[in-house]
């Protein structure tokens, strides 16, 4: 219970970025012991939602645009050797028919206005994505990438961000796409097509600064 509150009040904004945790503070507003209190920020350091520092202090992250490129990268690794291993293994149909239901589910969201829904799907739909490359070590790794990039979503919409509901702009490479390529075995345009699809995402990510407020344009 005390690990799913605060790893819910890190990525929604609760305890925002750069607020330090105390132990001793958690524990009586929980109403537990300190041990649990110190076992959930140990699993949510490891998970990157939290950040230990020298002293034993303990805070949220803040993240610069130098985290969210790394962790983009990472997340371009990972989910790349998770689309080879579908198309090599010959899961490619059945893996386009489960990720083909998670798209229409977001659309059906994004139509109804359903911003919170649609995020939801937004990151399912890497998770069916990892998950049918049968690797548990790649899940492993994907589930500490996925925490930290609802924490960057967060972040984002914490400053103020708000979805658009418009068409997604030219050249926006969208899940649909991604998910055609894989039902085609195109393993070449499907990994491009991954590339921008993250590429995109830290333009939009990285583009705020720590505050929130939109970055100046690159000159």
């Amino acid at each position: 219970m005390v690990l799913e509150r605060l790893r819910e009040d890190i990525i929604d904004g609760t305890l925002a970025a750069g607020t330090q945790l105390s132990e001793v503070e958690l524990a009586k507003s929980f109403g537990v012991s300190r041990g649990p209190i110190r076992e959930a920020l140990q699993r949510l350091i490891q998970e990157g939602l939290l950040r230990g520092e020298p002293h034993r202090r303990v805070s949220v992250p803040v993240l610069t645009k130098e985290d969210i490129t790394d962790i983009y990268l990472a997340r371009t690794a990972l989910e790349s050797a998770a689309v080879q291993s579908i198309i090599a293994s010959g899961k490619a149909e059945e893996t386009y028919k489960e990720l083909d239901r998670n798209v229409r589910a977001e659309a059906a969201a994004e139509a109804a206005g359903d911003w919170q829904t649609a995020e939801k799907y937004d990151l399912e739909f890497h998770t069916i994505l990892v998950a049918a490359s049968g690797s548990q070590r790649l899940q492993r790794m994907f589930s500490t990438l996925i925490s930290e990039t609802r924490l960057c979503m967060g972040a984002l919409t914490a400053g103020g961000a708000r979805h658009d509901p418009k068409a997604p702009t030219p050249g926006e490479v969208t899940h649909r796409q991604i998910s055609e390529l894989i039902r085609d075995s195109d393993t070449a345009g499907a990994l491009a097509a991954l590339k921008k699809h993250f590429d995109d995402s830290v333009v939009t990510l990285a583009g705020r600064d720590s505050e929130g407020r939109q970055a100046p344009p690159a000159e």
